[in-house]
C-alpha cells in the first residue's frame, strides 16, 4: 500500500556490516536473542536479477545508485500526476501503464493490457537501492555469480511455457482456446493463476520478494514461535522454533501447505528458517515443486534494519540452487490488511464471460446470466 504521507527521500547510503554486533548494539529478548519484532519496508530499486547491461559487474558506484534513484523519483512524480477526468477509453488491447517511459517499440517495461489505472498512486516500489556491507549490489541475486536465475530443468521449462502460453495470446474477444487441445485457461477457478485466486501473493512466500506495492512485512517473535506476516495477500507464516532441546521436525511428504512448513533456530545472532512441504505451485521465481527447500536468514543490523538472505533448492525446477539477499528497512508505518477475496466479483465474471464466448464460438445458445 502506498504511504502517501511519505515524501521522497534523498538516496541515503547507510554503510553497514554483517559482523557479529556487540550486545548493546541491538535490543534483545530475555533469552538474549536479537529482538526482530516490528514492521519492515522491503521495497527496493535493486532488481531481482542483474540487468544484462551490467554483465559481470556485481556492484554499483554511489553515483550510479544516485542516478537510478533520481530517475525513479522523476518517473514516480510524473506517474502520480492527476489524470484527465475527460480522457477517452483505453485503446483496443489495453493501455500502457501511466507514467512509465516508452521503448522504441512504443511499449514500456510493464507492457500493454492495462485497463486504464488512474495513475501510479498505488505503486510503491521504493526510492533507493540496497547497501549491504558497504557495497551497492546490482541485483538481489548473488548466486549464481552472474546475478541471474539458473537454467530451468527441461521438464520445468516446458511446463512454464505451457503456463504462460495463454498470457501471450492477444485479448481479441474470442474464445480462441476452444481450438486448442487440452485444458483451457478459463475452465474453472482452479485454471486461474494462484495469485488471481488470492492463494499466494505476488511477493512470494518463502522466499519473499519485493514487488510494485504491498512491500511491508511484520515479524512477531516469541521464544517458541516466530510469525512472519506479509502485507501482500496477508499471508502469515508460523515458524516453530527449536530451543531447549525440544524436537521440531517437518511432517512427512504427504503433508503439503501453500506457505510450506517452517522450522527456525538461532545461529549466533541470526534467525535461520528452514521451509519444506510446499504445495506444488506455478513454475517460475516464486513457485516450485513439492521438492522445494528454502533456507532463510534474518540478521538484525545496526539501526534496526534486517538483512534478509535466502537460498532455494528445487531439483525438479532448477538445475542448481540460487541465493539472494536484500534489506528490510525498519518502519513505524502500519502493515495494512489485504482483503484479497472479499467482495471479489472478478473471478466469477471472468468465468461467466468465458462461457459466453465459448457458446458464441461453438454456435451454441448463450447460457443464462444473472
Amino acid at each position: 500500500m502506498k504511504r502517501t504521507e511519505q515524501a521522497f527521500a534523498a538516496v541515503i547510503l547507510t554503510f553497514t556490516t554483517m559482523a557479529v554486533f556487540a550486545d548493546d548494539a541491538i535490543p534483545r529478548t530475555a533469552a538474549g536473542h536479537p529482538n526482530l519484532t516490528g514492521n519492515y519496508d522491503a521495497a527496493t530499486l535493486t532488481p531481482f536479477e542483474r540487468p544484462a547491461q551490467f554483465g559481470d559487474k556485481a556492484f554499483l558506484t554511489p553515483d550510479e545508485a544516485k542516478a537510478i534513484a533520481e530517475r525513479e523519483q522523476g518517473l514516480q512524480k510524473k506517474g502520480a500526476a492527476q489524470s484527465d477526468s475527460d480522457r477517452e477509453a483505453p485503446p483496443e488491447g489495453g493501455a500502457k501503464v501511466v507514467g512509465l517511459e516508452e521503448t522504441e517499440s512504443g511499449g514500456n517495461e510493464f507492457g500493454a493490457g492495462n485497463v486504464g489505472a488512474y495513475n501510479l498512486f498505488w505503486m510503491d516500489r521504493g526510492t533507493d537501492v540496497n547497501v549491504i556491507d558497504g557495497k551497492i549490489p546490482t541485483s538481489i541475486l548473488i548466486d549464481p555469480k552472474n546475478g541471474r536465475l539458473p537454467t530451468m530443468t527441461p521438464a520445468a521449462l516446458e511446463a512454464f511455457k505451457a503456463q504462460i502460453s495463454s498470457i501471450g495470446r492477444p485479448n481479441d474477444g474470442t474464445a480462441w482456446w476452444v481450438e486448442v487441445d487440452g485444458a483451457g485457461p478459463y475452465d474453472g477457478p482452479e485454471s486461474l493463476p494462484l495469485r488471481e485466486r488470492c492463494l499466494i501473493g505476488f511477493t512470494g512466500v518463502a522466499p519473499t520478494f519485493p514487488a510494485l506495492y504491498n512491500n511491508y512485512k511484520r515479524i512477531e517473535q516469541t521464544e517458541d514461535y516466530v510469525v512472519i506476516l506479509l502485507e501482500m495477500v496477508h499471508d502469515a507464516r508460523i515458524v516453530r522454533m527449536k530451543r531447549d532441546g525440544r524436537t521440531v521436525e517437518h511432517p512427512g511428504p504427504e503433508v503439503q501447505r501453500w506457505l510450506g512448513d517452517s522450522i527456525g533456530w538461532w545461529e549466533g545472532d541470526t534467525l535461520v528458517v528452514d521451509t519444506t512441504n510446499f504445495v506444488p505451485q506455478e513454475a517460475g521465481r516464486g513457485g516450485g515443486s513439492a521438492n522445494k527447500h528454502v533456507v532463510e536468514r534474518f540478521t538484525r543490523m545496526p539501526g534496526g534494519n534486517v538483512l534478509y538472505q535466502f537460498t532455494v533448492e528445487d531439483d525438479l525446477i532448477w538445475t542448481k540452487p540460487w541465493t539472494g539477499q536484500y534489506v528490510w528497512r525498519a518502519s513505524e508505518d502500519s502493515v495494512y490488511e489485504y482483503a484479497c477475496h472479499e467482495g471479489n466479483y472478478a473471478m466469477e465474471n471472468v468465468l461467466r464471460g468465458a462461457r459466453l464466448l465459448e457458446a458464441e464460438a461453438l454456435g451454441q445458445p448463450l447460457p443464462e446470466t444473472r
